[in-house]
């Protein structure tokens, strides 16, 4: 199956190949702040499907995967925030020669909260409601969705004003996402769950993640699968975007670990 070309921004022309993933509402600018630390790789700021400059992908995101699959390159350290270290993971899972090692930032396998069965702990996340108002709010105002969900993302951060003016700034310097394209991600966010297929992720896992984050609780951190390849960063004064609140930290975990695994 092909699909239509996705925009990918790439910088630097030789080192191991690095692919970044952006989370809802945003596009790969949302990176910027990282550029001059990653300039020993070359790297891969892709627009998901409808985000920034890249087209709709019809589908879920098995297609998005599938996409991304196609066209980035083979045994790269794919590494996902947000949404997009869900659509990593799917890669990883499902295309396991693309991705060397994976890189997942506020991420979760499941992100809507969930009731489990008897003698089984909740699943935490996001509630239902929320992401409902979501789905509502989007077919009103779509530039004040994207604004409000964005705060959202910086809820409990000791930097939450800085932080949302930094992403505003760096995500309005593209278009604003599709429609299309923000529907399919809050279907994901609401509908997926690959908690069962995880341990089928046998490349080098790093998750990282934010102890005051809003959106992905740390408390999930305790229900996901453990492993030799799997090593987990909980970045204590950090919400959900830790690579913009928290730079020097977040690279000092980072860096060292992709040192470790390159190819």
């Amino acid at each position: 199956m092909s699909f239509p070309a996705l925009h990918i921004d790439t910088v630097g022309t030789h080192g191991p190949d690095l692919i970044l993933l952006h989370g809802w509402g945003v596009n790969n600018a949302v990176f910027s702040p990282l550029k001059n630390a990653l300039h020993q790789y070359r790297v891969h700021y892709v627009d998901l499907p409808g985000f920034g400059l890249s087209p709709n992908i019809d589908g879920d995101i098995n297609q998005w995967a599938q996409a991304l699959a196609q066209q980035l390159p083979k045994h790269a350290i794919w590494i996902g925030w947000s949404l997009g270290g869900l659509v990593a993971s799917k890669v990883a899972i499902d295309f396991p020669d693309s991705v060397a090692a994976l890189v997942t930032i506020a991420s979760s396998p499941c992100f809507m909260a969930r009731d489990e069965l008897p003698n089984t702990p909740a699943w935490p996340g996001i509630s239902p409601e929320v992401l409902a108002q979501f789905s509502t709010q989007l077919n009103r105002d779509l530039p004040r969705t994207v604004e409000r969900f964005l705060a959202i993302q910086a809820m409990g951060s000791d930097n939450a004003k800085a932080d949302i003016h930094q992403i505003k700034q760096l995500v309005l310097s593209k278009p604003l996402p599709s429609r299309q394209a923000l529907s399919q991600g809050l279907t994901m966010l609401e509908g997926v769950d690959i908690r069962k297929q995880l341990r089928q992720i046998q490349q080098p896992w790093l998750r990282m993640w934010g102890k005051l984050d809003g959106l992905v609780p740390r408390r999930v951190i305790q229900q996901m699968p453990q492993a030799e390849n799997i090593s987990d960063i909980l970045l204590n004064k950090a919400s959900h975007a830790p690579f913009i609140s928290h730079q020097d930290d977040f690279l000092h975990n980072l860096l060292p670990w992709i040192i470790k695994y390159q190819q």
